[in-house]
């Protein structure tokens, strides 16, 4: 079987990193990234290896291969410390690797948990976001603050088993952890030459509340699918309202 590496991307994540890193310990090379975290978050990674790397944080996609290349073996799976692998992912991949791969990349399912609730629909499952797991020689992250995409030489593919996420502890959490996020989509948009429109403030918080809700039949997730709606709606008030404030300001 392909040996792979395991990269951890962390910063402040404290009560999630025993949790990440016991999920994938038996990798056969286990990486952890951070960001020069002022919690226990770097400590508890020393429990688990000693290859851990500080890196100052000039957007997600430069951290990202930043942590690929540390990384020994062609196959790398990717992680985040708010998330987990699952033993029946891990049966997945050792099953792939073990014979001959029909992709280079592969995208994974992410089964959500917020406010105590697997969080079935708003777009939030499978939720697949960048391929976690991929051949290193053909793949590669672009170069983008956050919500980066990626390059990848070959062909990509999916797999069926899930990993999990625990992405906000509490509304709170929430809060604090997309302040930072709409403070970087900001500048990513006005670096892509976005200019800002005043109905912006309007029309895009009120569709990201009904594609969530409704399209994406949020309303079937209770309250907590409701109260998540809301904060995504909050979340675009944000990034667009940061987006005046650069361009009034000459950022």
């Amino acid at each position: 079987m392909s040996k792979f590496s395991v990269y951890v991307i962390a910063y402040n994540d404290e009560p999630n990193m025993r949790a990440c890193l016991e999920s994938v310990k038996w990798a056969d090379e286990l990486i952890v990234v951070d960001s020069h975290s002022t919690d226990r978050t770097a400590a508890i990674a020393r429990e688990f290896t000693d290859r851990i790397h500080q890196v100052e944080f000039k957007g997600f996609g430069d951290l990202r291969n930043r942590a690929l290349a540390y990384c020994s073996h062609d196959w790398v799976f990717s992680l985040d410390s708010d998330e987990r692998m699952t033993l029946e992912l891990r049966e997945e991949i050792m099953r792939l690797l073990e014979g001959h791969p029909a992709a280079d990349a592969y995208f994974v399912p992410r089964k959500n948990y917020f406010l105590g609730h697997w969080i079935r629909h708003c777009g939030w499952y499978p939720d697949y976001r960048q391929p976690q797991l991929f051949r290193k020689s053909r793949f590669r992250y672009r170069q983008e603050l956050v919500h980066e995409g990626f390059d990848c030489d070959g062909p990509v593919g999916y797999l069926a088993q899930p990993a999990l996420q625990f992405p906000f502890r509490d509304i709170d959490h929430y809060v604090e952890k997309q302040d930072r996020y709409s403070t970087l989509m900001a500048a990513r948009m006005d670096g892509q030459g976005r200019r800002f429109r005043g109905h912006q403030l309007v029309t895009h918080p009120l569709a990201s509340f009904v594609k969530m809700y409704i399209q994406r039949r949020g309303f079937l997730d209770g309250m907590p699918g409701l109260i998540l709606s809301g904060l995504y709606a909050y979340y675009t008030v944000m990034k667009y309202a940061k987006l005046w404030e650069r361009q009034r300001d000459g950022a």
